[in-house]
């Protein structure tokens, strides 16, 4: 009977060390309602609101490959291409999956569509969908954007993908 109590014991104890468990709908909507502060921000044209939904170590890489480490510097690199080749783009999501990995981190896949854009070299993109991976954390009960990800959408070369050729 002791050896049980203790191999119970053990394992609840592993499921708190690991974070093992599962979150609640109060959570995953919350993460969904931070995932679309991030959209709002967008719609706005305006990042002074980062803090209300992000880490202070928030970082974020964009489809190009810059990487963006603090909160003022992701702020501030958004606001500065939302003040020139995003000014006038829409952005609307497509569709969001949440999947919690600890009872306080969450990985969300948010595929949006977004309007066209002239970069500042002068290329024509948008009128397509984009995929951000964010990594969303629970800090004093509130869920933080604390990295993001996000990657255009080749349609042509996703008629190519083995995964759905498989199917």
């Amino acid at each position: 009977m002791k050896r049980l109590l203790c191999l119970g014991i053990m394992a609840l104890l592993t499921n708190t060390i690991y974070g093992q468990g599962k979150a609640t709908d109060k959570d995953e909507k919350a993460v969904r309602a931070a995932t679309e502060s991030l959209i709002t921000s967008w719609q706005n044209h305006n990042y002074n609101d980062m803090a209300t939904y992000t880490t202070q170590d928030v970082d974020w890489v964009n489809i190009v490959g810059m990487w963006w480490k603090g909160r003022e510097a992701v702020a501030n690199a958004h606001q500065a291409f939302h003040q020139s080749m995003f000014k006038n783009t829409s952005l609307s999501t497509a569709n969001v999956t949440v999947r919690f990995i600890t009872p306080n981190v969450a990985i969300v896949h948010h595929l949006t569509n977004i309007g066209a854009f002239t970069t500042p070299s002068g290329h024509q993109g948008g009128n397509d969908q984009n995929l951000a991976t964010l990594v969303f954390v629970k800090q004093a009960g509130k869920w933080l954007l604390t990295a993001g990800q996000n990657v255009p959408v080749d349609t042509n070369a996703a008629k190519h993908d083995p995964v759905n050729a498989i199917r």
